[in-house]
């Protein structure tokens, strides 16, 4: 009876031990899965912030541009002939498509800003121009300019920069901080038509950078000269008639050569100093008047020109009859159809024939020296 006692009590023992040890072992394995799940999400959320980090890195403004010297005293002249003077913008860049995982949005100033950067390597940055629109003013140098940044791989200035003509003394920094933002392969634009008849400008783009590739586009001068005026009429409503303003003495005998309208129109005087520092295979001469007639042909020749492939064609163009003038489809700020600018397309005013006709004369000399120099024949009468 004795021994039955005590081996009821062991047992009692026996069972009471293993509820505790199994209470233990469950309490011990529930405090394990808290902490590893805790510890999971702690590593995830982590995770989460750093690519969050990187990915805001990638969107905001590069702090670490690379600067360029801003000295603008150099003003010896060196021939076109001398490659070897480079400059600290290097523009052998591949030309490339912009990937899809490119997200892209226009800014305030007409520059894209990048919104998503998927692809390691692609942070966008400023760039000093590899490309520059220098005239010629009125030929249709904002028409070019709207018509090849349609182009992924064109990033243009939103507006006229005017650097080497009035702010060339606040150096190549400064004008890189005007040039949108590019990512490798995408050429950067800037368009200034002064640059072409301004006297110091050749010798200072040269400067900048040797291998710049330069776009004229060029328009029967007399039409020029006329749109010219209108132009400036426009803003001005007591400005003398056209005809005693290109002719001194109001004499159609003498044309007044200083009169800006007339004296732009002269190109052959202003290509000779570009030619100076810049051989003839880096500038591309546009017709103003098949720009407009076939503005698919010319955009596909400065496409070619500047290595890109042709992706602007036809169909990004339409012909507005009322406008005489070609309007897009869509544009890199607008997806819808439309035209260039109110001042585009204006309407000029009579001009008496006599007078277009000896501005005709005056110019033939010039023109045919111009047709010489670029191995061109535009046709002008």
């Amino acid at each position: 009876m004795f021994v039955m006692s005590i081996w009821g009590t062991s047992l009692s023992l026996s069972s009471r031990s293993l509820a505790i040890a199994l209470v233990l072992c469950v309490t011990l394995l529930y405090i394990s899965y808290s902490f590893n799940a805790c510890l999971l999400a702690s590593i995830s959320r982590s995770l989460q912030q750093s690519n969050l980090r990187n990915l805001l890195s990638l969107t905001s403004t590069p702090r670490n541009e690379s600067s360029s010297n801003s000295s603008s005293s150099n003003d010896s002249a060196t021939p076109a002939s001398n490659p070897s003077n480079n400059s600290s913008n290097t523009t052998n860049r591949s030309i490339s498509s912009v990937p899809a995982a490119v997200g892209i949005a226009n800014s305030s100033d007409g520059s894209p800003k990048y919104q998503l950067l998927r692809q390691p390597g692609l942070r966008p940055s400023r760039h000093l121009p590899d490309t520059l629109i220098i005239g010629v003013k009125k030929s249709g140098t904002r028409a070019l300019l709207e018509f090849i940044r349609l182009h992924p791989d064109v990033r243009a200035a939103g507006s006229e920069v005017h650097f080497f003509d009035r702010h060339y003394q606040r150096g190549l920094r400064w004008y890189r901080h005007h040039m949108p933002y590019t990512i490798e392969g995408q050429i950067t634009m800037e368009k200034t038509p002064s640059y072409f008849v301004t006297k110091e400008v050749p010798q200072r783009v040269y400067h900048m950078n040797t291998a710049t590739k330069l776009l004229i586009v060029v328009r029967d001068p007399v039409t020029r000269a006329i749109s010219d005026y209108t132009q400036a009429a426009s803003k001005k409503a007591d400005m003398k008639r056209f005809e005693q303003l290109a002719f001194v003495n109001g004499s159609y005998s003498v044309v007044d050569t200083t009169w800006g309208p007339v004296k732009i129109g002269v190109y052959s005087r202003y290509l000779e100093r570009w030619l100076l520092y810049f051989p003839l295979s880096q500038l591309l001469f546009i017709s103003g008047e098949r720009l407009i007639m076939d503005p698919a042909y010319e955009i596909g020749r400065v496409q070619d020109f500047l290595g890109l492939k042709r992706v602007v064609t036809e169909k990004h163009f339409y012909f507005n009859a009322t406008k005489g003038f070609p309007c897009l489809f869509k544009s890199e700020a607008r997806s819808t159809p439309h035209c260039l600018g109110k001042t585009k397309g204006r309407n000029h005013p009579h001009i008496d024939p006599s007078a277009i006709e000896r501005l005709r004369e005056f110019y033939r000399p010039f023109n045919n020296k111009f047709y010489q120099l670029t191995g061109i024949n535009f046709a002008w009468a």
